[in-house]
């Protein structure tokens, strides 16, 4: 085998909650995580050159050890001793900096393509073990589907999955800074913190209108205040159809519930409609 693909599928957080500020900056996280079909593409090749050789078709991603994917091929390279090059192309369709996992996904999926390509043997428990080293959310990135993510991401486990439905996905032009929403949350004892719990109890009972009224992300109360757009597109999402609508991670993407297509693409055209340009696209769950 001298050449792979694979689709790096993205994210969206059913419900995302921050329990509390470790002591060593992070935050520990309950998050619901599940993934939609929304790809970017890696197609890694070898070489006989040595190195790693990334190209992209957007020009303002680093091609080097800024880019996650260049880290995540370096690391299997290094372990493994591996002596020939690879070459990779990756394809960007998940919008960057959106709170959909872009970055992390794709690494994840670099480290599935090159333990095919090099026939490395590692099971993807073992690849998780690695990739949270390079980031949070790259062990899930791995599992993909549907899972619970607490610690600081690291810690996943299996729950029933996210019940059929459509996802408008809505990411706004402007960017977030992560860090500044975690630096400006505010956690006491007046925080109002979603019900994780809850939204898994409706999954087991695949009640979709029931977890879409519980959907919650505690990241909305810094994100929404700095940007209000985030909020009209919510109502312009509730307003026509939706059965939920959330931000996903610390935004600015928005994403609706839907449990009809026909309402979903009705409501990606009024999302298109808005005063602010939007990257709008209609799409499902990935198992």
């Amino acid at each position: 085998m001298d050449s792979v693909w694979i689709n790096a599928p993205a994210k969206i957080n059913i419900g995302l909650d921050v329990l509390r500020r470790r002591e060593d900056g992070y935050h520990e996280v309950k998050m619901i995580m599940q993934s939609i079909r929304l790809f970017d593409r890696l197609t890694l090749t070898k070489t006989s050159e040595a190195g790693i050789h990334l190209h992209t078709n957007l020009r303002f991603l680093p091609v080097n050890e800024d880019n996650l994917v260049y880290r995540s091929a370096k690391l299997l390279m290094d372990e493994f001793g591996i002596q020939e090059g690879v070459d990779i192309r990756l394809d960007k369709r998940i919008p960057v900096a959106a709170g959909m996992a872009g970055g992390s996904t794709d690494a994840a999926s670099c480290m599935l393509a090159m333990n095919d390509l090099f026939q490395l043997g590692l099971s993807k428990r073992a690849l998780m073990k690695r990739g949270v080293t390079l980031g949070a959310d790259i062990p899930y990135c791995i599992l993909k589907g549907t899972a619970l993510s607490e610690g600081i991401g690291e810690k996943l486990s299996t729950i029933p999955e996210t019940p059929d439905c459509y996802v408008l996905i809505a990411k706004p032009s402007f960017h977030v800074s992560t860090k500044f929403v975690y630096t400006n949350l505010v956690l006491d004892e007046h925080t109002e913190h979603p019900d994780i719990d809850g939204m898994i109890q409706s999954m087991k009972k695949n009640d979709l209108t029931g977890l879409c009224q519980q959907m919650a992300n505690i990241l909305e109360t810094v994100t929404i205040p700095a940007h209000p757009e985030i909020a009209d597109i919510k109502r312009c999402m509730m307003e026509n159809g939706a059965l939920g609508s959330l931000m996903s991670g610390s935004g600015p993407t928005v994403f609706g519930i839907f449990d009809d297509l026909d309402k979903a693409a009705f409501a990606k055209e009024k999302c298109r409609s808005l005063p602010y340009k939007c990257f709008v696209f209609v799409t499902d769950l990935y198992r």
